[in-house]
């Protein structure tokens, strides 16, 4: 698991979205077009949430005509370490346990239950 995917604020992963959906090296005003959108941030919020997730090493910089960024976190390695975060805080590391709960909670539909048991059966094929 990246250890760098801990270090990432709320509102440093939502320009992380912006690097993580693009899939190129990007550039402030890309990244400002898209989170336009959403939220009323000036460029110097943007360039700070840039800066800190470069000193943090979870994004690279290169220089050309202006600086293009590039995620050096995968969204999968972030959903990871955030997913482990959550079983280990609240389940003790036990995602039967977070079933169980989505589950009695009916936060879960007949549709996502059937899936789950789809997920499961291939599972079984595999062992």
């Amino acid at each position: 698991m990246n250890k760098l995917a801990q270090k990432i604020s709320d509102s440093e992963l939502e320009v992380m979205r912006v690097l993580w959906s693009a899939k190129k090296a990007v550039t402030l005003a890309e990244i400002r077009k898209t989170l336009s959108a959403g939220f009323e941030w000036e460029d110097s919020t943007i360039k700070t949430l840039l800066r800190r997730l470069y000193s943090k090493g979870v994004l690279k910089q290169e220089k050309r005509d202006v600086y293009y960024y590039t995620p050096l976190v995968s969204r999968e390695e972030y959903e990871e370490y955030t997913t482990q975060t959550l079983l280990n805080k609240l389940y003790q590391g036990n995602a039967k346990n977070l079933i169980a709960s989505l589950v009695s909670s009916n936060k879960l539909s007949q549709a996502d239950i059937k899936e789950l048991k789809d997920m499961f059966k291939v599972g079984d094929k595999n062992e």
